[in-house]
């Protein structure tokens, strides 16, 4: 029988109380902890390999985060009824916990550990993802692992211009100017992530501070509860350390050819060179000493490598030069074209240096929207962003798959950065996909996506609040506290550097950050210097993207959908749709426009010929219109009675012309006046109680001049027709919310230049980087 001792701990953060239990349950785990906030409840377990993985140079550390669907209370959807592959939001709550806990590993360290987070329960107000960081930490701690934790994280929001700690989703998504997630030690911040509408950097800073103030109390917190477990930390073996004699005679012989490598500012050229060191110098050292060096390439690889990385990191310290020769605040040259693909909606390319980004835009109609089966509050998307990235364009071969967590991470980065710059649902009909096909990468690909994202929007017409860029920070840091802020980092300074930290925003704020080190933490001065640089470093990219397109165009592509909005009476929605959609697929039919009706009673109409849509709207428009006492109408006698003639009026609705009411004279029979088919001039006469339309030929002459008396009211076209389903109110959530469109395109006028034509200086190569840089 197994026994075991639970162990509570519980604290207070943003007013509510946030527990860590361990003890009861997954106790074959090296460390299990369920973390409860609200009525939010996540697991998270650890686990270790006893040994560490042979072969390998790096941490085989493996994070992931299962939604259940039974948390709240739903069966999830598709054929299978059960939860597959994890969806975009649990792949980015992976990496979310990832981040910040890989730093504080020690080097060497090759055992595997798999963190895993299962969603229990959630209140759909206290998000499980924070939770999961925070108990990611707190499993790694009572394992017994070499973690150099604890890691507390929360998020911060900022309404009404206060700061509010771990808001519930609903603030974020209704209320919050800014949804920040900080994590960190007690003594620095390790990994962040945000997304803002337009905040500056000196309150993006300011929440930094309120953000750490809370990490150290949940910090606390999972010491007292790895205290109270008291579980011995594990003895673990580390990589072994290299050979003093292979270390120094690979330094000799290396060291001079590196330097020579590192003078080729180009990437590929550089790579090549940097390749051939390594098999130059393993060749050298074993023919110079056979029984020492031979069969030991790859130690000899790991070496090179590691005196390249010091030689890049004390040229940057000590001379301010960078691999491409560039001073720390330079930007690479940049080339700008929009309008490059003829049939897309819209499209923009932006190209820093050696890497190079294709954005497109496509417009469609409410039917494209993104239907979200998860655990958070929304459920549809009208604005979404992916991201690809294809191996040639690192020059590599390799199948090609399914997105990877790299790629969702990248493409959600660049959609949220964008996501408070796309227009609401009622000012632009539309949903927009956006695509960036990475074509050529050396660093900063999802930053180049956010400034080719804004391109492409601008080209297809989509009326954005403001233009977005992103620009990619990195560090370089030595032991005795020199640290050197780098603007535009290549895939090199990536690599060998000590952070990746991504700013994207608009001339008057922030939009989105994510922050990724590899070091301990970053103090406060390093985070307000890398915000500052990066500022000056994005005015001067937008400066430049807005020379090439100033404005987002005033008409939308010749084949992009054009959507027109009328709002009918709720009450009338049964007669648009009829019985089984009979009306609305004739709409349709006849049309060829799509039709989604809402249940406030929005009628949007879609379709890529203009005359067509709205043509739609005027049959619509006849279906819904109401008939009116003292108004004329050219109508169709339906059917005859011994008592009077049937007219439609409108499409679906007669009236009985009384046999007393057929002409100014008396009537005989009927038939003698009209016959089913004709059309005849009538007049309402009333609408009695029961809503029965009573109509009169009386005093309905002929004017002197030939036309009818009074104002004829034309009756709607026989044509009935429909479209897309009814959708229900309240379906749609996204970035920006849902448009109304007026006219074809919801804005009059034409693009800069005339039609969709290339505007003047449609494209842009220069070099440099901001004044002074």
């Amino acid at each position: 029988m197994v026994v075991s001792m639970q162990h509570q701990v519980e604290i207070q953060v943003g007013g509510r109380s946030l527990s860590f239990e361990t003890g009861l349950l997954a106790r074959q785990a090296d460390g299990a902890v369920v973390i409860r906030y609200g009525d939010s409840m996540v697991l998270v377990t650890a686990t270790a390999s006893p040994q560490p993985r042979e072969g390998i140079d790096f941490f085989p550390l493996t994070c992931d985060y299962e939604e259940k669907m039974y948390a709240a209370g739903k069966i999830p959807g598709g054929f299978f009824k059960r939860e597959g592959r994890p969806g975009e939001s649990a792949v980015l709550t992976a990496r979310l916990m990832d981040r910040p806990i890989r730093p504080l590993f020690p080097q060497g360290f090759r055992n595997d550990v798999q963190v895993i987070a299962t969603v229990l329960s959630t209140d759909q107000e206290n998000d499980p993802a924070i939770l999961a960081v925070n108990g990611a930490s707190a499993a790694l701690m009572v394992a017994g692992l070499p973690f150099e934790g604890p890691v507390g994280a929360v998020r911060v929001g900022l309404i009404d211009g206060r700061f509010v700690i771990n808001p519930t989703l609903r603030q974020i998504e209704e209320q919050s100017r800014l949804d920040l997630v900080v994590a960190g030690t007690a003594d620095a911040i390790i990994m962040v992530e945000a997304g803002a509408k337009e905040v500056p950097e000196e309150q993006i800073l300011a929440a930094f501070d309120v953000a750490h103030a809370e990490i150290r109390r949940i910090v606390e917190i999972q010491q007292r509860l790895v205290e109270m477990v008291g579980k011995p930390r594990r003895e673990v073996t580390l990589a072994a350390a290299p050979d003093p004699a292979l270390e120094a005679a690979v330094r000799e012989a290396a060291l001079p050819l590196i330097v020579q490598a590192l003078a080729h500012p180009e990437k590929l050229a550089r790579e090549e060179a940097l390749r051939d060191v390594q098999q130059t110098v393993a060749a050298q050292l074993a023919e110079r000493s056979p029984e020492l060096f031979a069969q030991r390439a790859a130690e000899v690889g790991d070496l090179v490598y590691a005196l390249t990385k010091a030689e890049v990191r004390r040229r940057i310290l000590d001379e301010g030069r960078r691999p491409d020769g560039r001073g720390p605040t330079d930007i690479r040259p940049l080339t700008i074209q929009v309008g490059l693909l003829p049939r897309a909606h819209g499209s923009g390319l932006f190209q820093r240096g050696q890497t190079q980004v294709l954005t497109v835009a496509t417009l469609g109609t409410g039917e494209d929207e993104q239907l979200l089966d998860n655990l958070g509050i929304i459920e549809r998307k009208r604005f979404m962003h992916h991201y690809y990235f294809p191996p040639f364009s690192v020059g590599e071969v390799r199948p090609l798959r399914g997105p990877g967590r790299r790629e969702i991470g990248h493409g959600a980065l660049a959609e949220r950065a964008l996501a408070w710059a796309i227009p609401p649902e009622e000012a632009f009909p539309y949903t927009i996909r956006l695509v960036s096909e990475v074509l050529e990468s050396n660093g900063s690909t999802s930053m180049a996506s956010v400034c080719g994202s804004t391109l492409a929007l601008m080209d297809a017409g989509v009326p954005i609040k403001a233009a977005v860029a992103g620009i990619a920070m990195g560090l370089v840091t030595d032991a005795s506290g020199r640290a050197a802020i780098l603007t535009d980092i290549l895939g090199m300074e990536d690599q060998m550097g000590d952070m990746d930290f991504k700013v994207a925003g608009t001339r008057d704020g922030v939009t989105a950050l994510q922050m990724d080190i590899k070091i301990k933490g970053l103090s406060r001065e390093l985070l307000a210097r890398a915000l500052a640089q990066a500022r000056q470093a994005r005015l001067f990219i937008l400066d430049r993207m807005l020379e090439v397109i100033p404005a987002p165009r005033t008409t939308l592509s010749p084949y992009a959908p054009r959507i027109l909005t009328i709002e009918i009476n709720p009450e009338k929605i049964r007669e648009v749709i009829g019985p089984g959609g009979k009306v609305i697929n004739r709409i349709t039919a006849e049309t060829g426009a799509k039709i989604d009706i809402e249940q406030d009673g929005k009628v949007h109409i879609a379709s890529v010929d203009e005359q067509a849509a709205r043509r739609a709207m005027q049959m619509i428009e006849e279906i819904v219109r109401e008939v009116r006492v003292g108004e004329m109408y050219l109508g169709r006698v339906t059917r005859l009675m011994n008592f009077g003639a049937f007219v439609e009026v409108l499409p679906g609705k007669e009236g009985l012309v009384h046999i007393s009411e057929l002409a100014d004279g008396r009537v005989g029979r009927v038939e003698d006046v009209v016959k089913v088919g004709d059309e005849l001039l009538v007049k309402v006469k009333e609408i009695d109680n029961l809503g029965r339309i009573n109509l009169t030929r009386r005093g309905v002459g002929k004017t002197a001049e030939g036309e009818p008396a009074g104002e004829l009211q034309p009756a709607a076209p026989r044509g009935r027709a429909g479209g897309p389903r009814r959708r229900r109110r309240g379906d749609r959530s996204s970035a920006g919310g849902r448009p109304q469109g007026s006219g074809a395109t919801g804005r009059p006028g034409a693009r800069p230049g005339g039609g969709r034509g290339p505007a003047p200086g449609r494209s842009d190569q220069s070099g440099g980087g901001p004044p002074g840089g």
